[in-house]
């Protein structure tokens, strides 16, 4: 019998309301785990665990997302883990280039959720294949 192991989504956001509302949404198909900024994400990968996906807010206390976003794309550790920008911050496409910085989607808030979802599937999907070549 073949077992499908669920792929690990990293949420990074400071609203526990948003934070609450992405697991619930993706708990049935990933293994979900979330952080309330930068920091407590830092200390979460340095602690050996690798996310297959990274969904990150911008603005949070202590280390902000762009911050976040710097530290894994210098990093041999997570360079290749995709990243996914959900913010309010309505100006994040023309700050940061997602060529660079291997952020596959940038999303503003309020989400649609079914697109939300659509998108995390595409991401994980291109990943899976990535790594399979």
């Amino acid at each position: 019998m073949w077992l499908e192991v669920k792929k690990t989504v990293l949420i990074i956001d400071d609203s526990l309301p948003i934070r609450y509302l992405l697991e619930v949404m993706l708990n049935r198909t990933y293994n979900v785990v979330s952080a309330c900024d930068g920091l407590a994400a830092m200390a979460w990968l340095k602690g050996g665990n690798m996310p297959d996906l990274v969904i990150t807010d911008l603005q949070m206390p202590n280390i902000n997302g762009w911050e976040l976003i710097d530290f894994m794309t210098t990093s041999n550790l997570y360079q290749h883990i995709p990243l996914m920008v959900l913010s309010g911050v309505h100006d994040s496409a023309a700050q940061f280039p997602n060529t660079q910085k291997n952020i596959k989607t940038i999303m503003k808030k309020p989400f649609d959720p079914v697109k939300l979802l659509d998108t995390i599937d595409l991401v994980l999907k291109a990943q899976h294949v990535t790594a399979l070549s």
